[in-house]
């Protein structure tokens, strides 16, 4: 686990190719100027996941993706973590997700994740749910380190 850096650009644009609606624009953005909160998990070197959050009131995840042949290792458990870890104490984190994407909510709930609201027109192909956090110190135990 490690901060991302501009020269992770060509595998995490690689990696958007998995999410359902990417956005290339905020990934150049946020590793070419700093601008996001961006943690990358890797695998004899290489990247294969990654959390970008955006600042503004609190903290928004905007992209968390895991590799298929990756994912159920705990590696969004250590992203999650690594995001949780760099905000203040009480920094609200928010983020958007399928309704229909039961692992992912199961995740969001471990991190004390809450729906707070539904929105039919959150992705393009149904309906999202937004769900609210509150950043509090991260134990280990709870969420295993991956690289």
């Amino acid at each position: 686990m490690r901060r991302a850096t501009p020269a992770d650009r060509p595998a995490l644009s690689a990696l958007q190719s998995f999410l359902p609606e990417p956005s290339p624009e905020l990934l150049d953005r946020g590793l070419a100027a700093g601008a996001c909160e961006a943690f990358v998990s890797t695998a004899d070197g290489a990247p294969v996941g990654y959390l970008l959050a955006v600042g503004g009131d609190g903290a928004h995840v905007a992209e968390l993706v895991v590799a298929p042949g990756f994912r159920r290792e705990g590696r969004a458990s250590s992203l999650l973590s690594a995001l949780f870890a760099s905000l203040d104490p009480g920094t609200r984190v928010t983020l958007a997700v399928s309704a229909d994407n039961g692992a992912a909510l199961a995740l969001y709930r471990g991190f004390g994740f809450r729906v707070v609201g539904r929105r039919q027109d959150a992705f393009a192909d149904g309906a999202g749910l937004s769900l609210v956090a509150t950043a509090r110190p991260v134990r280990s135990k709870s969420h295993p380190s991956r690289s």
